[in-house]
């Protein structure tokens, strides 16, 4: 009988998910089917009793309801309650438990696709929404040196600066988007990473560093944005001589942990990422 996972939003528009796993299901021979369910939030909770109905095998979950699926599921992992968001749910015999696999997907791509380990590094994150916040924490487990968030919502950084600060062993402080400081910090890091959605298509002429800020040759920029492929700040870095590195290999190797969590089968990510670029193209 065909197995149905899929992923719950709202709006969803163009995803890349239907391709990037139904590729796998099918280079492993698996009879799966990854399929889209545009999920208004008032209807969240129905749409969690309709997947224990249907027997769906698990989903993923983005925008709006990552952090509102909390407290709905039967199960939340330790690590997913410590960011306070799911992004992968597994639906174990009507048990709803919650995964995030965000920040281990981010983690998985700064090694393999940017050949850097973060353990020991200085990083400095624009940003200071849900997906920095996975990342944040993740890095801090990983063993990461420091962190330097930068958000237009400074209280939003520095809340997020403090929670990240108290709850790990870890140097973490917000400075202004605009600020000296920022400059100063970027200076002495290893890491800058965007995690806002700035310079997304269709406004992909637009960049989250003001231009009075300058990008040292030896750091590693990496944008979460992954449409388009290279976005305005990755032009900028390469220009400077910065290493970059876009934010699709996140999206497809977060894909291929929850791929992972579903089937217990180890996901072919090298298909994965190829049908992913095949879709965004």
């Amino acid at each position: 009988m065909r197995k149905v996972v899929g992923l719950i939003g709202y709006p969803l528009g163009h995803s890349l998910s239907p391709a990037m796993h139904n590729a796998a299901f099918k280079k492993l021979g698996l009879d799966w089917e990854y399929s889209l369910f545009e999920v208004e939030p008032a209807d969240l909770p129905d749409a969690l009793r309709g997947m224990r109905a249907l027997h769906v095998a698990g989903f993923n979950i983005t925008v709006p309801h990552k952090e509102s699926v909390v407290p709905l599921l039967d199960e939340v992992t330790k690590l997913a309650r410590v960011i306070g968001a799911v992004n992968t749910v597994l639906n174990q015999e009507g048990k709803l438990i919650g995964y995030n696999t965000d920040g281990a997907g981010f983690i998985d791509s700064l090694k393999e696709d940017a050949g850097i380990d973060p353990r020991g590094k200085k990083v400095v994150v624009l940003g200071a929404g849900g997906a920095c916040r996975a990342i944040c924490v993740t890095l801090a487990e990983t063993g990461t040196g420091s962190v330097v968030l930068a958000d237009i919502d400074e209280k939003k950084a520095l809340d997020l600066a403090r929670y990240v600060g108290s709850y790990f062993d870890l140097p973490c402080v917000a400075v202004g988007v605009s600020s000296k400081e920022l400059q100063m910090q970027i200076d002495k890091a290893d890491i800058l990473i965007n995690s806002t959605p700035v310079g997304m298509h269709p406004a992909s002429d637009r960049s989250p560093l003001a231009d009075s800020i300058n990008l040292p040759p030896r750091l590693l920029v990496y944008d979460l944005v992954y449409n388009p492929p290279e976005t305005a700040l990755l032009k900028i870095a390469k220009e400077a001589g910065c290493k970059t590195c876009s934010g699709l290999g996140m999206l497809v190797r977060q894909g291929a942990l929850a791929f992972t969590v579903w089937t217990g089968k180890e996901a072919p990510v090298a298909e994965m990422r190829k049908a992913a670029e095949a879709a965004l193209h």
